[in-house]
């Protein structure tokens, strides 16, 4: 399966703030907040959620086509995920904007206060993806948070082609409208959120949980430490546990891996349970690091993993397809 990720291209600015949050939000003065962390570490590292996604997509042997704007200090990161598999050959560059700052801060309990700069993201309406679809012939369009306009675009333009689209609206959930919302997940194959994401896309969309169901084909919603649900339409819902006991280094990039390995999995053809199998124990590999491609997908690790949480059978499906070109 030939799949396209597009939407942002960034580098991330992390940082560990050794206290808690809500230790230093005053009920009474939300209304005049002004707080200044002191952190104890700044890493930064390559990010962005259609780079993390496929680089993870790459590293498990599918080739992926990224799909997002950068600036002209792209350069050294473009080697980066050549080398990981990645074909950067529809990146689009600006002559006018750096690529895109994720700026994060996590405190003990893994809670993040985040700031995003789009730079040169601003520009991504301006790829065609026609021309991407000429090059490479695609089975699968992912549309990650983007620029707004570039996502309803990029959808309409799978539309009109004929090729099978997955929504993964996440973090441009709080900037879209209801109108963009309902154009971004109508006619999905795939929809990703997360818990707090589902609750907030039924909102903007005005839609019920079954009503959001009548317009897509499968809805995967993440539950943090307690895995995975899936619905479909008039099927019941499959649960998958997350990998336990995973020392929590950084969450960022946790769920981008996991959309990583549920489609590459789905893309060989496995069931969706064990999608979500695989896509759990990859997300577990990045909570583990700092740094959302700061990971290595070692196939006997991962499959070990695997064996471990989710039994035999899982690792057997998995272990004819893990490492082989899609």
């Amino acid at each position: 399966m030939r799949i396209a990720v597009t939407g942002s291209i960034a580098t991330d600015h992390l940082m560990a703030f050794p206290g808690r949050f809500v230790d230093q939000l005053l009920p009474d003065q939300l209304e005049h907040v002004s707080l200044s962390f002191l952190v104890d570490s700044l890493q930064v590292r390559r990010g962005g959620v259609a780079a993390n996604i496929a680089f993870g997509l790459g590293g498990l042997g599918l080739a992926p086509l990224l799909v997002g704007a950068v600036g002209p200090d792209f350069a050294e990161y473009e080697v980066w995920l050549k080398e990981h598999g990645v074909d950067t050959g529809s990146v689009y560059v600006s002559c006018e904007h750096q690529t895109a700052r994720f700026m994060c801060m996590t405190d003990q309990d893994t809670n993040q206060i985040a700031a995003f700069y789009a730079g040169a993201m601003a520009e991504a309406g301006r790829i065609d993806l026609r021309a991407v679809h000429d090059r490479a012939p695609l089975d699968l369009v992912l549309v990650s948070p983007n620029d707004p306009g570039a996502m309803v675009r990029h959808t309409e333009q799978a539309r009109e082609l004929g090729i099978d689209f997955a929504a993964d609206p996440s973090q441009q959930l709080a900037r879209l409208t209801g109108d963009e919302v309902r154009s971004l997940v109508t006619g999905a194959r795939w929809l990703f959120t997360n818990e707090y994401e589902s609750a907030l896309l039924r909102e903007r969309a005005g839609w019920s949980h079954q009503e959001v169901l009548d317009r897509v084909g499968v809805w995967v919603t993440t539950l943090g430490a307690q895995g995975v649900r899936i619905d479909r339409k008039n099927e019941p819902a499959i649960t998958v546990g997350a990998v336990p006991d995973v020392r929590a280094e950084d969450p960022t990039g946790v769920g981008d891996a996991f959309r990583s390995g549920f489609l590459a999995a789905v893309s060989w053809g496995l069931p969706l349970g064990t999608a979500a199998q695989l896509g759990c124990a990859m997300s577990a590999l990045v909570l583990a690091t700092t740094g959302s491609q700061a990971y290595e997908i070692r196939p006997a690790a991962l499959l070990a993993t695997v064996r471990t949480v989710y039994g035999e059978q899982a690792a057997g499906l998995l272990e004819a397809k893990l490492g082989r070109p899609a």
